[in-house]
């Protein structure tokens, strides 16, 4: 291929993964400015993402001003940025009046609340008949740049909730609470949001034009991508990495997937299996330490729990998730005799280390300081040192341009974040405010008849219906605020309750009928959409387990546990997820029985629930069926190596 037919496909490939972001991630569907309406865009948007950090490190405002201000930014910003519909960023330079009416108007009721703060404060519940109207409309235009930003599921939860408000108090008094208050809007999704997370989103920005996410592919493809299947555990390697940074399942389908399905396809794999590998994978980098998709910063705020110790507990329940992918895709290769690809076609692990290995250091820095200091002088420093680092090659060194580039998309990609925050804010607030919360604890109590299991099994169900289509962060608030109460009341420990919600609120990304991240994976490998789902779901099988265990037995998040006891369940745990595999994926060696799945699906799960005689049981079974499906496969001379 000549290299302009190169760059020709290198185009059109880039041309189709945007399509397929604008038509399952909200967020990429944006306006097209052009010439000096881009510039004014583009520093309107920079200046935001610096006002964004004057507020943490320079000023020091009132609570209701700052987060106010912030919301007032976001509100405007997007109207800007987002049309009514898809069809709306069709003409360049082109926005409608009331889109600016929209922006001025729903910016300026934040910013009247921001200029007469302390008047409002004095006054209490006592508002002015025009106060209560523009609290209204303050509300409502941020519930409809929700839905420009993010989509329309979240939105309708919270409109149900609010209707629910309007039922046990009046007008004015849900207003209030819903806008003048650090209760609401402006509430504890907004203060995490406007006082770390966006810090984190500007780090990530920086982080990305590092050359990091392509580093990371890389990195895979010298660990793996010469092993059977190599393809698909780059994917899996390179999609974790990049997923953890990126906070979107859908966006980082997209973004890897467009380099890494097309090769799983190629390979052997079939459509419906490299785009579920693709968005299982992505989808799991929302649960890895050490970001999790910003929602671990929203976890010390709702579980009150430092930021370390969730880090830490995490990682068990994270590495079995993308063990059980890694081992499916490995037995899957070896049951279709697929090979890697050639070494001499792969980077060296060492030398790709000793060349670009110091990409790493912010993200470590980031770790380090996020323990020892606080959260935002931690995002603010590896900010600093991801900048440094950038300057060692000529491909990432940052010239004023991509400077002011990487300040621009952190801003863009708080625009999402804060507003879904503002909206989860909104249900908080119904929850605290109307006692709906202890209301919905006890119907799931009740119908639980008391056993733990069925209401787990009911609040999974929960879970993954109110997650479904809404953004990682506000998808834990609202799981936070109205499942993770059940499960405290029912005894599981605050952290597996939490822990729990989270999990079965990220996996609605992959579970039919909606799994936005899985459509995207089969959009870009031309596969059937469903079919796509459900391998996603089964390669996502430990997701499914997992919460459960950590709930009944919250050993596996390393509490109340010793060192030696942590060792032993670690192992127990890797081995039982290969037990739990082999069953969905019915080979090793050679095709295995039915019957023998389903013994080898039970032992995995025995050796995944804490406990000696649970264990001994799983070792009994996984390891029986392993030893007989190699002496029946040599045998039988269908042994596959």
């Amino acid at each position: 291929m000549s290299p302009e037919e190169e760059l020709r496909a290198e185009a059109a490939a880039e041309a189709e993964a945007q399509a397929v972001l604008e038509k399952f991630d909200r967020e990429s569907n944006v306006r097209i400015w052009e010439g000096v309406p881009r510039s004014i865009v583009r520093y309107l948007m920079v200046a935001f993402a610096v006002y964004s950090v004057l507020i943490n490190l320079v000023f020091n405002w009132e609570t209701r001003i700052e987060r106010a201000s912030f919301v007032g930014g976001l509100v405007f910003l997007i109207f800007l940025i987002f049309p009514a519909t898809k069809n709306g960023k069709k003409k360049p330079n082109h926005i409608p009046w009331y889109d600016l009416l929209l922006g001025f108007v729903g910016g300026g009721t934040y910013f009247y609340f921001v200029l007469n703060c302390q008047a409002i404060i004095k006054q209490g519940i006592k508002l002015e008949n025009y106060q209560v109207i523009l609290g209204a409309i303050g509300v409502l235009i941020t519930l409809e740049a929700c839905r420009r930003a993010t989509g329309i599921p979240i939105v309708i939860v919270a409109s149900c909730f609010i209707l629910y408000a309007l039922t046990q108090k009046s007008v004015a008094l849900n207003i209030y609470n819903l806008f003048y208050t650090t209760e609401g809007v402006i509430g504890t999704p907004i203060r995490a949001c406007s006082t770390f997370i966006v810090l984190f989103v500007i780090f990530g920005a920086f982080l990305e034009k590092t050359g990091i996410s392509n580093f990371f592919i890389e990195l895979a493809n010298s660990v793996a991508g010469s092993s059977s299947g190599g393809p698909a555990k780059v994917a899996v390697i390179s999609s974790a990495l990049c997923g953890m940074v990126s906070g979107s399942s859908v966006g980082n389908t997209v973004t890897t997937g467009a380099v890494t399905i097309p090769l799983m396809k190629s390979n052997g794999y079939k459509g419906e299996f490299a785009g579920a590998v693709e968005a299982a994978a992505s989808t799991g980098g929302q649960i890895m330490p050490p970001i999790m998709g910003a929602a671990a910063f929203l976890m010390v705020e709702y579980a009150n729990v430092a930021y370390g110790s969730i880090a830490v507990r995490a990682i068990l329940p994270a590495a079995l998730y993308f063990t059980g992918i890694f081992i499916t895709v490995h037995l899957e290769a070896k049951k279709l005799g697929l090979r890697g690809l050639p070494r001499d076609q792969l980077p060296k692990f060492g030398k790709l280390m000793l060349a670009q290995g110091y990409l790493l250091l912010p993200l470590l820095l980031l770790v380090y300081l996020i323990i020892t200091r606080t959260m935002a002088m931690a995002a603010v420093l590896a900010t600093v040192l991801a900048i440094v680092v950038s300057m060692f090659r000529k491909e990432t060194r940052l010239n004023l341009s991509r400077f002011l580039d990487a300040l621009e998309n952190g801003a863009k990609s708080t625009l999402t974040v804060g507003i879904a925050c503002a909206v989860a804010g909104i249900i908080a607030c119904v929850i605290t405010t109307t006692g709906i919360g202890t209301k919905l604890i006890t119907l799931i109590v009740n119908a639980s008849g008391g056993y733990l299991i069925v209401a787990l099994l009911l609040t999974m169900i929960t879970c993954i219906i109110l997650g479904m289509g809404v953004p990682t962060t506000a998808n834990y608030v609202i799981m936070a605020t109205t499942c993770a109460p059940i499960l405290i009341k029912m005894g599981v420990p605050t952290l597996a309750a939490h822990m729990f919600v989270f999990y079965f609120g990220i996996v609605a990304d992959i579970t039919p009928p909606v799994a936005l991240a899985a459509y995207a994976g089969s959009a870009i490998a031309k596969s059937k959409p469903m079919k796509t789902a459900l391998n996603a779901s089964k390669l996502a099988i430990a997701a499914f387990i997992v919460p459960y265990v950590f709930a009944l037995n919250p050993a596996m998040l390393f509490i109340d546990t010793h060192w030696y006891e942590v060792v032993l369940i670690i192992l127990t745990s890797l081995l039982g997820i290969f037990g739990v595999a082999l069953g969905t994926e019915g080979f090793i060696y050679k095709k295995i029985p039915w019957l023998l799945r389903v013994v080898s699906i039970v032992g995995g799960l025995t050796l995944l629930y804490p406990g000696v005689v649970t264990d001994v049981i799983g070792l009994v079974l996984v390891g029986g069926i392993i030893f007989y499906q190699r002496m029946s496969a040599k045998r039988e001379g269908q042994l596959v190596k």
